[in-house]
């Protein structure tokens, strides 16, 4: 008999439910301060997690939930190139590339 695996969960700063981390996208806060998007989900730093939903990325820049998730002024460039990137690959989800 096969042992089931666990699926790690995550919790979205927008929405506040908790999904599979494989539906979400991380963004990071390394020491140095600077807030980034990690495709990996791997890199070094404080993370924070939204769905992978345009309405999501719409509602972050909204919220300005990253200044409240990292104690700190995210720049509102950064809310759009995330709008950007969550836009290119719910594309790319739709078309079946990933």
């Amino acid at each position: 008999m096969a042992k089931a695996r666990k699926i790690p969960l995550r919790k979205s700063v927008v929405s506040g439910e908790i999904i599979d981390k494989r539906d979400l996208l991380r963004i990071v806060k390394n020491k140095e301060g600077q807030v980034s998007i990690d495709p990996t989900g791997k890199a070094n730093g404080r993370g924070a997690y939204i769905k992978l939903d345009n309405d999501e990325a719409l509602q972050a820049k909204k919220k300005q939930v990253f200044n409240r998730a990292f104690s700190m002024e995210v720049d509102a460039a950064f809310y759009d190139e995330l709008i950007a990137y969550v836009d290119h690959k719910v594309k790319r989800r739709e078309l079946g590339l990933e």
